[in-house]
């Protein structure tokens, strides 16, 4: 199998703390943040703050429904917060870098997937980004969006893509 890699990020208006904060809670902070026209049913098995924590939802894609398994991991904690699929080889990485003396955030998206063989990885290869990559977006502006409602100040995500 190849793998299909997709990467979207945005300058996020508060420092890598507080955007890892928001990510890294799954019981009450990241449901708030994912798109409610693709995501549904996100509900934490096990944990619920970072790593170890157990996922389990439904995303609506192109008019298909797809179920997800995922443990929660912390690479490097504060900076990268992975979620790992138990049932496919896909793996998502939300990666925080400080930018403006660490006043901002410079946040990416990635997600790594493998595909089939022969045509139908072919076409996976070609509509699997163009599905995702604007849900990513979404996601971003809803995490700048949260974020700005908890600090009650300007927050916009700036697109860097």
């Amino acid at each position: 199998m190849s793998d299909i890699v997709i990467k979207v990020a945005a300058d996020i208006d508060a420092p890598p703390a507080e955007v890892y904060a928001l990510l890294s809670d799954y019981k009450t902070g990241h449901p708030t943040i994912v798109p409610e026209q693709y995501f549904k049913d996100l509900v934490v098995e096990k944990g619920g703050q970072g790593a170890g924590t157990v996922i389990r939802f439904t995303t609506m894609v192109m008019g298909k429904e797809y179920h997800y398994h995922q443990v929660v991991s912390e690479p490097e904690p504060g900076r990268i917060l992975q979620e790992n699929d138990l049932d496919r080889d896909l793996m998502t990485n939300f990666t925080l870098d400080p930018i403006n003396n660490g006043l901002q955030t410079h946040l990416t998206i990635t997600t790594r997937m493998g595909v089939s063989k022969g045509i139908k990885g072919f076409f996976e290869k070609l509509m699997i980004p163009m599905a995702l990559r604007p849900i990513y977006k979404k996601e971003l502006q809803q995490i700048a969006g949260r974020l700005k409602a908890l600090q009650g100040s300007e927050n916009l995500a700036r697109p860097t893509y």
